[in-house]
């Protein structure tokens, strides 16, 4: 008893004790880890490089370069994320017809199975904003009033006021966000794909980016309908204001005239 109570006053005893424990920790966590589960999803992810190194190759090289590097027709993707591939490709603006002030949006040409494996590929590139899931993007219980107030400080300059797009400098435009699925939104303000600025979460946190998705979509939504009948492309107050003085006006004084041209004739006749 004695020699045992002496080696547990040992110097080096609550050493031992603990490279124990840990010897203990790490071989329950071996036994019962879900190993075989990672090794499957680390199989699965090469196996999407691999693929979308051989899309990559054919379609999107002769523009960006064999390794992603970037050339003079097309800029590099080292960091871009797979959230940028993802909303490029997912509307068609990628790979592009031709090059010019703006890439437009067009008919989408890969599945979404190949979009992401081109996004795992250029990934791989170098770390960058991540592809959002459904759950950061869906804007299900958001607030879209608080939306509306991030959005006309942050993008109705642009976008104008219900997101119906507009005109911008040397041939540009602000995109209509009528219709655009939840996803490219979040991923448009993740990456900030072409003149739009970018928004990453340390700049507009996850929430209030949903509660711009709400707000856009209660304004500018397919189904949502004007309560004051025609929109007039939904540029605001002053664009109504300037319809009814033009228009409004422009017909009461066409009345005017009518009535005292007749009333003129009348007198005559």
């Amino acid at each position: 008893m004695k020699k045992l109570s002496a080696r547990r006053r040992h110097p080096l005893a609550a050493v031992v004790v603990l490279l124990l424990a840990l010897a203990a920790t790490g071989g329950l966590y071996a036994a019962f880890a879900p190993a075989k589960q990672a090794q499957a999803d680390e199989t699965s992810q090469s196996l999407a490089i691999e693929e979308g190194k051989k899309l990559y190759t054919v379609g999107c090289a002769s523009c960006h370069g064999t390794g992603g590097q970037g050339s003079s027709d097309g800029p590099s993707l080292v960091g871009v994320g797979s959230a940028a591939v993802d909303f490029q490709v997912g509307t068609g603006r990628m790979p592009a017809q031709q090059p010019g002030a703006q890439v437009p949006k067009k008919k989408v040409i890969y599945s979404q199975k190949e979009i992401d494996q081109l996004a795992a590929y250029v990934a791989s590139l170098g770390a960058g904003p991540i592809t959002p899931t459904k759950q950061q993007y869906d804007p299900a219980g958001a607030d879209a009033a608080k939306g509306g107030e991030l959005f006309r400080t942050n993008c109705a300059q642009c976008h104008n006021f219900t997101g119906e797009g507009g005109a911008l400098t040397h041939g540009k435009s602000a995109p209509s966000l009528e219709g655009v699925d939840p996803k490219h939104i979040y991923e448009a303000m993740q990456t900030g794909p072409q003149n739009m600025p970018s928004f990453p979460d340390t700049t507009m946190p996850e929430q209030q980016k949903k509660d711009i998705i709400a707000y856009v979509k209660a304004v500018n939504g397919d189904e949502t309908e004007s309560p004051g009948g025609l929109k007039l492309g939904g540029l605001g107050p002053v664009s109504e204001g300037l319809f009814a003085w033009i228009f409004g006006l422009g017909a009461l004084i066409a009345v005017a005239v009518w009535v005292a041209a007749h009333t003129a004739k009348a007198k005559k006749s």
